[in-house]
């Protein structure tokens, strides 16, 4: 039996345990998800008898267990709480949340608990790991498009870089490819920073704040706290948004290293340190020599892919997510040619903003992705007038602030899902003259129900608009799904 891990859990101290010798110590991972199954592997291989806990124990569960038995690798359904006797270390998932009987027994018998972006960072420096420097990314709403983007830069300026973390390949795997990387594009949910104290970026942005996952968290404050871990530690630069405030007030709470810079990116003219728009220019005037007097042309706005077809501009809040992608590739060195280039080579992810027909002069709009109140009202932002579809798991938000900001621009509601009387309830109180359809059905045909009605409220120029500010599960397996549930019930409507 090898001693107890050495070498301090704090955050002031993160690099002690990168090359920390696993063979032979006892881990568990928490949960059998992509994540969870990644690490698992990744800790076998390196030795370690690991042993992955999960509280269901169904089909999908056991199919998973029964592969990870061939890599030695012991699986325990259906109890998820019950810590395995002699563990010294815990790898959790990152929807595992942290008041888990299992996290208290782990604290109890003196184990640290590990997410797996920490892992991630703790085995840089082992033997063939990838020690590239990480560029990463979080809010509320839209890190996925700026990872996309931000990848796309890096790989048009000639880096080998990857988009991972909470996209893609997990990023243990990533590590421990041995491939030879440059730089890695890191999107990190505020459950992967919780369990991520030694994390420290090479540069990091924290696009927007708002509530989410507080069930999960317990609070905004916590909720907040967890997101600004990203900024810890950062080398060059703290990417904020200037038009969320608290973004930028993270920044000012961060320890960083010292000659660390805050830029800030703006929807308008920037000045000194940050990056933004003048007339149809993406601008920079934090990474250029004389900031207080120049600015460095990095993109034209149409170099951005569109928000609505190839005739619509971007979003307002895709821009802005354009503009802190450059942020971080130009605190890298990456030059304002390879911005404008990666920005053309972008492709937008599915179900985000995605234009799916134009049926009698009405566009329809796939934005499933949109699953909490912050990310609906930055889409209802970029379409007037809106037909919306809107509703489903809300997972304890609140919609007042929503709808009092898109009132203005609604034709119509057509309300689904579970908690689609939430929704029906604001707006009533802030757009009371507002036609409303109600769909109360759950079946595979609510979503077919849901466009016609959609249809009947609309009128040439107008957008009926799927951006439902809650979760899908309660109708459908992810986002995706119910995205493609309205894009076929959209395309059944085309003429033959």
């Amino acid at each position: 039996m090898t001693g107890p891990l050495e070498g301090p859990d704090a955050p002031d101290a993160p690099d002690a345990l990168n090359a920390l010798d696993l063979a032979g110590r006892a881990v568990t991972v928490a949960g059998l998800g992509v994540s969870g199954i990644s690490a698992a592997r990744a800790l076998a291989r390196l030795g370690a008898a690991v042993t992955v806990v999960d509280g269901g124990d169904g089909d999908t569960q056991r199919a998973r267990a029964d592969a990870l038995a061939a890599d030695g690798i012991t699986a325990r359904l259906g109890d998820g709480d019950t810590l395995p006797p002699g563990t010294e270390l815990v790898v959790t998932s990152p929807g595992w949340r942290p008041d888990s009987p299992l996290f208290a027994a782990a604290a109890a018998a003196g184990a640290p608990v590990w997410g797996d972006v920490e892992l991630a960072w703790r085995l840089r420096g082992t033997p063939g790991a990838s020690g590239a420097p990480w560029l990463a990314v979080t809010g509320t709403n839209g890190k996925t498009t700026t990872v996309r983007m931000l990848a796309a830069i890096l790989d048009a300026a000639g880096l080998r870089t990857a988009a991972v973390g909470n996209i893609g390949t997990p990023i243990v795997e990533v590590v421990l490819s041995g491939q030879p990387y440059d730089v890695l594009a890191v999107e990190l949910s505020s459950y992967q920073l919780h369990w991520a104290p030694s994390l420290r970026a090479h540069s990091a942005a924290v696009l927007n704040l708002a509530p989410d996952h507080l069930d999960w968290h317990g609070s905004m404050a916590a909720y907040a706290a967890d997101k600004g871990r990203i900024y810890t530690g950062n080398e060059v630069a703290c990417v904020y948004n200037t038009a969320d405030p608290a973004t930028e007030e993270l920044v000012r709470e961060a320890d960083v290293v010292e000659g660390c810079r805050a830029v800030g990116f703006t929807l308008g003219p920037p000045g000194p340190s940050e990056l933004g728009v003048v007339e149809d220019l993406l601008v920079d005037r934090a990474f250029v020599a004389k900031r207080q007097q120049q600015a460095q042309e990095l993109a034209q706005i149409a170099d951005i892919a569109p928000g609505g077809g190839p005739a619509a501009p971007p979003a307002p809040h895709t821009i802005a997510n354009a503009l802190a992608a450059a942020a971080l590739a130009r605190a890298f060195g990456v030059p304002a040619t390879a911005v404008r280039d990666g920005l053309r080579a972008f492709t937008p992810d599915a179900h985000r903003i995605a234009r799916v027909a134009e049926i009698g002069g009405v566009t329809y709009i796939d934005d499933s992705k949109a699953t909490n109140p912050h990310a609906a009202q930055a889409s209802l932002a970029a379409y007037d007038p809106v037909v919306w579809i809107a509703g489903g798991l809300a997972k304890g938000a609140t919609f007042d602030e929503l709808v009092a900001h898109a009132a203005g621009r609604l034709r119509g509601v057509v309300l689904i899902g579970a908690e689609r009387h939430l929704i029906r309830e604001a707006l009533q109180r802030h757009a009371p003259g507002i036609p409303v359809v109600d769909v109360d059905r759950t079946d595979d045909a609510a979503m077919t129900v849901a466009v016609r009605a959609a249809a009947g409220l609309a009128r040439p120029g107008d957008t009926v608009l799927l951006a439902p500010a809650c979760a899908s599960m309660d109708m459908f397996a992810h986002y995706g799904r119910r995205g493609e549930a309205f894009a076929e019930a959209v395309r059944a409507g085309l003429p033959a």
